[in-house]
């Protein structure tokens, strides 16, 4: 992890802990889940949002203003609001992505469940992927939410990642094993 990214981490450990705890005391983990749900989407659908919250050319008070206008046509609760208004303020709000992720994971361990990234050579159908959460939560014990991705790369197989674990049976990682293997032998 470059050092960037390990600071960003942990401000938005920070700031995460505390709109969690102020959505927990005002009982309004619920509203914290949509709004959390609805900065993802407008993050992966808007080019100029992301923009917004990583360009140095924007003056504080055009982030804020902005954020404001962006907190109120979203329709986010005050909460989220007031803390976007704080990351503009304070410069920070290119940590926004990794807020997002920290709270996404602070309310799945709230709710008992864990997510999983899969990573496939083409898309699950809903059987596979019942069936991949049903193994994974008879091995961790708590609920699994199947974060899917595509890559063709890997041929085929899956890599599974939940936590700090990693299986990896793609068909690429067992090539490549045994190429090593081949090359030690010659």
């Amino acid at each position: 992890m470059s050092e960037t990214a390990g600071i960003s981490t942990g401000i938005a450990n920070r700031y995460a802990t505390a709109v969690f705890d102020l959505a927990k005391e005002g009982k309004a983990i619920k509203a914290l889940e949509s709004d959390v749900a609805a900065l993802e989407a407008a993050m992966n659908e808007s080019a100029d949002l992301r923009t917004l919250l990583t360009s140095p050319l924007y003056s504080r008070e055009e982030q804020s203003a902005a954020v404001a206008a962006i907190a109120k046509k979203m329709e986010l609760s005050d909460t989220t609001g007031n803390v976007l208004g704080l990351l503009a303020a304070k410069r920070r709000l290119f940590i926004l992505p990794h807020l997002v992720r920290v709270l996404q994971d602070r309310l799945a361990e709230e709710r008992g469940e864990v997510t999983a990234e899969v990573t496939t050579a083409k898309a699950l159908t809903k059987a596979q992927s019942d069936k991949l959460a049903k193994t994974l939560k008879a091995q961790v014990g708590k609920s699994v939410t199947i974060k899917e991705t595509v890559d063709e790369s890997i041929i085929g197989g899956l890599i599974v990642k939940v936590g700090s674990k990693m299986i990896d049976t793609s068909i690429a990682s067992k090539l490549n094993a045994l190429q090593n293997t081949m090359k030690e032998v010659g």
